[in-house]
């Protein structure tokens, strides 16, 4: 469907009830509809935002547009849990209603101040001449739910950056806050990171400056920069448009990046002793995540999967996109490692077990499951994943014990998206020793967490919902467990 601009940003009163509930029920409908995961009712889901603790639950909103599967006039949904896996929706919490955010509430981030949360965000709007004019916004978020805007903008662009200016992160160092806002900078277009300090939450905000992350190239604009402390290391994630691979290598049309130190001096707005650029999520569709530290210090994060300028086929279903399960984060001998919660396990229904050389572990697993393996050391082969009955069509992960490689392959699933960007990826894992993997499928995601966690590989896949086999291409030296998810 082809979206104008004008027909983009009617305001949500130009729809009707019954279109949206029909809209509703036909991606209900969607044999691709996830079951597990975050996902939206209708329309379009993309950055995950306020993603934070507050009156004794789990807290994340996302943007959405819920009147087609395109980058509409943006809103936030709330959802809430009590365990980061079992989420339950409170419906819209911000919504596109004043002359600051006319034009969309864009991503932000929320804390817990006092017994409100403290929302802040990036309100989009533009001039009768289609000119953008970003303004970072405030509104608290009462125990009850209702949400009531600040009059006035917390932020307005500074003369060194473009109109892009947006999502920013609010931090709390002792008695200062401070926000980290992603940037292009107005003389050059390079991308940036600037950051912000106040002594409370409403301001009065005062620039820092740009953040020296120890790389002056960071492409043409930086989205969702995010500061957290994971075991003791602060850890920068962030999206870098436009980096060049010489810099990093990705494959994805943006990447997800991380980049940690041995500190971050808030007074200078610089990460000491940078590490590399490092890749998020090694898979396909991993972007805008967002990270923050719970109350007892713990670090999670959640992702958009998704892409920008990107399509998917759900789009003809008119919904796109879900975010990824929740993951914690640690730290150690200089890599970050991303695992499960714990509470993914109370999804778990019958326990299977196999064991000694394998060919297949399932025939009719379906697509809604956990598998846990050890692939033993110094083999190769094939595991195919959603297949079919001749293992012609599925997933693949191709591996490689001997030398120490991991290829994830969506080339031959029934309908591959952005195949201009490539059907596989690789992870290299340690040669000689034994692969462990943890993977999740929920009929058109799956998260792939390897040896631990020490690279995870997230995609969208989209197959005949009849296909449910999990097998090897050969006998293959293996033990390990699946189980059917159910929420």
């Amino acid at each position: 469907m082809e979206w104008t601009r004008a027909k983009r940003y009617q305001p949500y009163t130009a729809y009707s009830a019954v279109t949206l509930l029909a809209l509703q029920q036909q991606a209900a409908d969607s044999p691709a509809q996830l079951r597990y995961h975050i996902r939206p009712r209708s329309g379009l889901l993309n950055d995950p935002n306020g993603f934070s603790y507050f009156n004794g639950e789990w807290n994340v909103f996302y943007q959405s547009f819920p009147f087609g599967a395109t980058h509409g006039l943006k809103a936030w949904m709330r959802l809430t849990s009590p365990d980061l896996v079992h989420w339950y929706e409170h419906g819209l919490a911000l919504q596109p209603d004043t002359k600051f955010d006319s034009h969309g509430a864009y991503s932000g981030s929320a804390r817990a101040v006092g017994d409100r949360l403290f929302l802040m965000y990036t309100g989009n709007h533009r001039t009768a001449t289609w000119q953008r004019q970003p303004y970072q916004l405030g509104a608290w978020l009462d125990q009850k739910g209702q949400v009531t805007k600040l009059a006035k903008p917390l932020i307005e662009p500074p003369a060194a950056v473009s109109e892009h200016f947006r999502d920013p992160q609010l931090l709390q160092v002792g008695s200062t806050y401070y926000a980290l806002i992603g940037a292009q900078t107005a003389s050059d277009q390079h991308g940036a990171i600037w950051l912000y300090q106040a002594p409370a939450a409403v301001g009065p905000w005062q620039a820092v400056g740009p953040v020296d992350l120890g790389e002056a190239a960071l492409g043409y604009m930086v989205e969702c920069p995010n500061l957290v402390e994971v075991d003791g290391t602060p850890v920068m994630i962030f999206c870098p448009q436009g980096l060049p691979k010489q810099v990093a290598a990705y494959q994805n049309i943006y990447p997800n990046m991380y980049v940690s130190g041995t500190a971050f001096d808030y007074q200078t707005a610089q990460l000491r002793q940078p590490s590399a650029l490092n890749n998020l999520d090694a898979g396909f569709d991993v972007y805008a995540s967002q990270a923050f530290n719970a109350p007892d210090g713990k670090a999670y994060l959640i992702s958009w999967v998704g892409l920008p300028d990107l399509t998917y086929p759900t789009d003809q279903e008119n919904w796109a996109n879900c975010l990824s399960q929740v993951k914690e984060l640690h730290f150690h001998a200089g890599h970050l490692y991303q695992q499960p919660v714990a509470a993914m396990k109370t999804l778990r229904q019958t326990e299977h077990s196999f064991a000694g050389p394998v060919t297949t572990i399932a025939a009719t697993a379906g697509q809604q499951l956990e598998l846990q393996l050890t692939i033993a050391a110094d083999q190769t082969g094939t595991l195919y994943l959603a297949a079919d009955d001749t293992l012609t069509h599925g997933l693949r992960l191709n591996f490689d014990t001997r030398t120490g490689q991991l290829e994830v392959d969506r080339g031959q699933t029934a309908q591959v998206p952005a195949p201009e960007y490539g059907t596989t990826r690789s992870v290299a894992v340690p040669a000689h020793q034994p692969l462990q993997l943890r993977i999740f499928l929920d009929h058109s995601l799956a998260e792939i967490f390897v040896n631990h966690g020490a690279e995870v590989v997230t995609l969208r896949y989209f197959n005949d919902q009849a296909w449910g086999q999990i097998a090897f291409a050969q006998p293959t030296q293996v033990t390990g467990k699946w189980w059917p998810l159910q929420l």
